[in-house]
């Protein structure tokens, strides 16, 4: 039987402000006039109930929102939902939301510590994962959880799922839903993400 993986429940966040500012201006996104670089908050590792800056609608511009990655378990004896399955579902009543990343990880292997794979969008300074959140309840904060599909020929060989990455061009159409979900919500092709192993397993 195949050995069930943990999908991606870590990446890394280390976008630039002014990176992430001009792609907002390239891509007639805008940026509210009160936020600054210490909306998003750099991270080696942002792993399970971690809080990361996500992009999120905010009246006629996208704002960033910090959030804790991953829903709360759903009963007593269950897990954080982390990542969320986007075959055949319909977002428009969803809570839309896309999570800045520089890369996200992979692990292989099974035994620990495992080989660690470092995913890139290649010929972008940055990546954006389409995800969904929820207000928090009883005080806690809102949270977001990723999206994921059918792995894309740069992932296949070391997951069989993997997180939506959507092209910055997508990012206004995930956001406000003006096309439709199987359009925006689809592996990327072959050679759009670089990977690299940034840490070798003990097989």
């Amino acid at each position: 039987a195949p050995q069930i993986r943990a999908m991606c429940n870590d990446y890394e966040q280390h976008v630039l402000w002014a990176e992430y500012c001009k792609m907002m201006q390239t891509l007639e996104l805008g940026v509210p006039t009160q936020q600054t670089e210490l909306d998003l908050p750099q991270a080696e590792d942002v792993r399970i109930n971690d809080i990361a800056p996500v992009m999120r609608a905010a009246g006629n511009v996208i704002e960033l929102a910090p959030m804790n990655f991953s829903f709360p378990p759903s009963g007593p004896r269950g897990a954080p939902v982390f990542n969320f399955r986007s075959e055949g579902r319909r977002f428009d009543k969803s809570n839309r939301c896309l999570v800045p990343a520089s890369a996200f990880f992979e692990f292989t292997g099974k035994k620990y510590p495992k080989a660690k794979h470092r995913f890139t969008l290649k010929g972008e300074p940055f990546m954006a994962i389409a995800g969904i959140w929820q207000e928090g309840q009883g005080g806690k904060p809102a949270a977001f959880t990723m999206l994921t599909t059918q792995p894309g020929p740069d992932v296949a060989p070391y997951h069989n799922r993997q997180v939506v990455v959507v092209r910055p061009e997508d990012w206004s159409a995930w956001i406000y839903l003006t096309r439709p979900e199987q359009e925006l919500l689809k592996p990327l092709p072959a050679g759009s993400l670089h990977v690299e192993t940034v840490r070798q397993g003990t097989d």
